[in-house]
């Protein structure tokens, strides 16, 4: 199917708009224009419903109320605070990405300066920017990949993100002179629409070329590792011998009905959560 026309576009735009004004829903984030913040959100929204960040969101800016705050915590106090929300590497990557925040001096505006930090790639960068500066770019998330693929690319299957983001680019306003139709406008929409599509018809989403349906998370080797820092966390700045590391692990598994850990295994995951900045052995001890 040949891709729309200008003409499309801008029926699609008027369309999008008008469902954005029906849609909205005021997000604690969306009352914000601190880049930090609203970057915050963006990363625990990654995979994550909505009902669990709000409330998570607060509690995280309540502890670490700014860049700087984030960038001199201590590394358990930050895991402890992420506990819960899954993918542990995006609270390291948040902390890490501070860090070179603070050396900077200011937060950076520019696409090419964001997606350089750690765990920032192009839609997170455009979320920042477009939420927090009111700049163009684009952001292709799954609501709104949801969104293009319902409205323009009805009934086609396998439809590759490279034919998205020219017309997710060619929509996007340019600048910020109309308050009802700047980037931060549009994008809320646009997200706000994808959100309703999901919860009302089969998931649009589903007929893109890079669906992956997400693997099942109790039992495996991810959980496993986030179990194993949740075991280090609980025993605080004593840490644990690696033998007590792996009893408490298989209390934990036996707990939830499943076999006991081989040691080789629970060394192995102790030393990748080490390797990535996780935890370290010090004194024969495992701690964070």
């Amino acid at each position: 199917m040949a891709d729309p026309t200008q003409q499309e576009l801008q029926a699609f735009r008027t369309r999008v708009l008008a469902r954005g004004q029906e849609l909205y829903r005021d997000l604690p984030w969306r009352r914000t224009r601190d880049p930090y913040a609203i970057w915050v959100s963006e990363v625990m929204l990654q995979q994550t419903q909505v009902v669990r960040v709000d409330g998570r969101w607060q509690a995280w800016l309540r502890r670490f109320p700014s860049v700087e705050a984030l960038a001199t915590a201590g590394t358990m106090d930050v895991l402890e605070e992420w506990q819960g929300m899954g993918y542990n590497r995006r609270a390291l990557a948040l902390q890490r990405a501070a860090q070179r925040i603070a050396e900077l001096g200011s937060f950076p505006q520019d696409q090419g300066q964001l997606v350089a930090l750690p765990g920032i790639g192009p839609a997170t960068a455009a979320g920042i920017r477009a939420f927090a500066f009111d700049a163009p770019g684009v952001y292709l998330e799954t609501n709104v990949r949801a969104v293009f693929l319902h409205e323009l690319f009805a009934g086609e299957e396998g439809v590759p993100d490279k034919r998205l983001m020219p017309l997710v680019q060619a929509t996007c306003p340019l600048d910020a002179n109309n308050p009802q139709d700047d980037p931060r406008t549009w994008y809320y929409a646009l997200l706000d629409y994808g959100a309703w599509l999901k919860r009302t018809v089969p998931n649009p989403s589903r007929r893109s070329r890079g669906h992956a349906r997400q693997s099942k998370f109790e039992g495996s080797h991810r959980q496993k590792r986030a179990e194993l820092v949740r075991i280090l966390l609980a025993a605080g700045e004593e840490g644990l011998a690696p033998a007590e590391v792996a009893a408490r692990l298989n209390e934990a598994e036996a707990a939830a009905g499943r076999a006991p850990v081989d040691p080789a295994l629970v060394k192995g995951i102790l030393a990748e959560l080490s390797a990535e900045g996780f935890c370290r052995c010090q004194a024969g001890r495992w701690l964070v």
